[in-house]
């Protein structure tokens, strides 16, 4: 197998690297659209809780097999805590929002994820270097321009969706991180789905949305592109960038997918985007460029 030779300071990328940045890119920005298109028959909540349990029982039975451990007590609780945090949170509201906010603009609010994570962080003592901070600020400024677009202040209830689903996911995060680690490998990932799914299905019940049926073809679509790719393929590609490349390269997909996310909800769905809106999302991205080569330098 041959690598890719980059320039001076920087890492080769083997093939497997390179697959698994194209799925977290391609794929992951794929996903918001296929969120939209479920929704046709499938309720936020109820969509997004049978799409985790399923991956999650999947994911479970396959570590199974190849022998790993369930994990214990402790791990359980904090696949509680996490999963309830990034997936209850952070995936249920995201797609509550795109019931009301077009695709492309929900994952271009989302690339503030980053920024979010680091300023958290500073409750642990982890302060930013320069570079991050200036990040963390134009990321601020380009959210703040976001929401004054006409996609988001046409719909309150969507733009407070996404940022608490921006903000739970976020503080997911940093506590499977610092506070609350997850079971070793993908076995604790798959905990994690089945803890976040039961919580979801939980929030449907509570919410009283119902599937329709028959289930239009194009939702039953979406919903299986979701579990295999969304939820199996990028999300375990993830996990393998993170153990072999930089925190930085593998959190890049941060600011391809939104700009992935405009172009398929554009060219696909029919979504509009004013100028305003992609300038917003343009200057949202540069302060997430800012933060990671911060990260990365120090």
């Amino acid at each position: 197998m041959t690598s890719i030779a980059l320039p001076r300071g920087i890492t080769t990328l083997s093939p497997l690297v390179l697959a698994c940045l194209a799925a977290t890119w391609i794929v992951w920005g794929s996903t918001y659209l296929a969120i939209k298109f479920a929704l046709v028959s499938f309720p936020p909540f109820f969509q997004m809780g049978t799409r985790f349990l399923a991956a999650g029982l999947l994911l479970a039975a396959w570590m199974r097999w190849r022998g790993a451990r369930w994990p214990d007590a402790r791990q359980w609780r904090h696949a509680a805590i996490v999963g309830g945090l990034m997936l209850g949170g952070g995936m249920g509201g995201t797609a509550y929002a795109e019931q009301s906010v077009a695709s492309g603009l929900v994952v271009a609010f989302i690339a503030v994820c980053p920024l979010m994570i680091a300023a958290l962080n500073r409750l642990w003592g982890i302060r930013p270097a320069r570079l991050e901070a200036a990040g963390i600020g134009v990321g601020l400024v380009g959210v703040l321009m976001l929401t004054q677009g006409a996609g988001f202040s046409a719909s309150p209830a969507g733009l407070v969706a996404i940022a608490t689903a921006c903000l739970t996911w976020s503080l997911g995060s940093v506590l499977s991180q610092r506070a609350t680690p997850l079971a070793p490998g993908a076995m604790g990932f798959a905990s994690e789905m089945l803890c976040g799914g039961v919580l979801l299905m939980a929030m449907s019940w509570i919410a009283g949305g119902r599937p329709s049926w028959p289930a239009e073809p194009v939702a039953v679509a979406a919903w299986f592109y979701l579990v295999v790719f969304g939820s199996l393929v990028a999300f375990n590609a993830y996990m393998i960038l993170l153990s072999r490349a930089s925190a930085g390269l593998a959190s890049s997909y941060t600011f391809v997918n939104p700009v992935i996310a405009m172009l398929l909800g554009i060219a696909v769905a029919g979504e509009v985007v004013s100028g305003f809106e992609w300038a917003a999302a343009g200057v949202v991205l540069v302060g997430v460029v800012l933060m990671l080569r911060g990260a990365t330098r120090s």
